[in-house]
C-alpha cells in the first residue's frame, strides 16, 4: 500500500492517467475537458489522444467526444483471466437473483479497482458500476473486504482507527458494509475472495434501496465466493 514511486515517463503516465479518466467518466468526454482533468494544454491532451487512437484504445464520436476504445476491453479480458471466467457465471446469478450490481474487485497497489460487473437483467434502475473504476482501498465495502485479507504490516501505518474497526468488524462477520463513502446514496455489501497465489480480492453488490438486509445479501455473495474458490483452487 506504499505510494507509488514517480514515473519515469511523463508522456506515458498522462497517457494512463487519460485511460483512468475516461474509465471513471460516465459519458464520453470532450477534448478539452480531458486536458483540464490532466492539467495540460489541449494541444498536448490532443497528441495524447491520437496516439492511444491509433492503438484502438480510445474512439471518438460524431461530435468529437472521446471514450474507451474497444481494444481495451479486449486487454481488459486477458487481465486475471481465469478469475474471470469463472466469476462471471456467479456474477451474473447474483445480479439477477438480487436485482442489483454485482462486481469483482482486485487490489491494485493503494487501490480497489473494479475488474468485471454484470448489472440484473430485469431491475427498474440499478447502479452502474464500470470495469477499470478504481478508489482507495481505505473506502467501501469492497475495500474493507480485501484490507480484512491484509496483515497489519501492509496497512498505511496512518490508518484510521474507526477504519481498522470496521475490517475488525469485517473479520468477525465475514463480510463488509458501506453506505455513501464512494458514490452518495449508494449502498455496498462485499465479501472476501481469497486465492492462492493472486491478489486479494472481493465479491461485492452496490444498490440504492432494498427490502434485504446486510447478513443476507452477504449469504448469497459468500455462496458465490465459495464456488469461484472452489473452481480456481480445487
Amino acid at each position: 500500500m506504499d505510494a507509488p514511486s514517480t514515473p519515469a515517463s511523463q508522456t506515458l503516465s498522462r497517457g494512463i492517467r487519460i485511460l483512468e479518466i475516461l474509465a471513471d467518466a460516465r459519458t464520453p468526454l470532450a477534448i478539452d475537458e480531458i486536458a483540464s482533468l490532466l492539467g495540460v494544454h489541449r494541444s498536448i491532451a490532443y497528441r495524447l489522444l491520437r496516439t492511444l487512437e491509433d492503438h484502438g484504445l480510445i474512439g471518438r464520436d460524431a461530435a468529437g467526444a472521446v471514450s474507451l476504445g474497444a481494444r481495451m476491453a479486449a486487454l481488459a479480458a486477458g487481465v486475471a483471466h481465469d478469475l474471470q471466467a469463472e466469476a462471471f457465471p456467479e456474477l451474473t446469478a447474483v445480479a439477477n437473483e438480487l436485482g442489483m450490481t454485482c462486481f469483482l474487485a482486485v487490489l491494485d497497489g493503494s487501490e480497489c479497482i473494479t475488474l468485471a460487473s454484470i448489472e440484473p437483467r430485469h431491475a427498474v434502475a440499478t447502479v452502474a458500476q464500470r470495469p477499470g473504476a478504481r478508489h482507495p482501498v481505505t473506502v467501501g465495502a469492497p475495500g474493507k473486504a480485501i484490507l480484512a485479507q491484509l496483515p497489519a504490516s501492509e496497512w498505511q501505518p496512518d490508518a484510521p482507527a474507526q477504519l481498522r474497526t470496521e475490517v475488525a468488524a469485517t473479520l468477525a462477520r465475514g463480510y463488509a458494509t458501506s453506505h455513501d463513502e464512494v458514490i452518495p446514496t449508494v449502498q455496498s455489501v462485499a465479501v472476501p475472495l481469497a486465492l492462492r497465489g493472486q491478489r486479494p480480492a472481493a465479491i461485492a453488490v452496490v444498490h440504492v434501496a432494498t427490502e434485504l438486509d446486510d447478513a443476507a445479501i452477504a449469504a448469497r455473495l459468500q455462496r458465490s465466493a465459495a464456488v469461484i474458490r472452489d473452481a480456481l483452487d480445487g
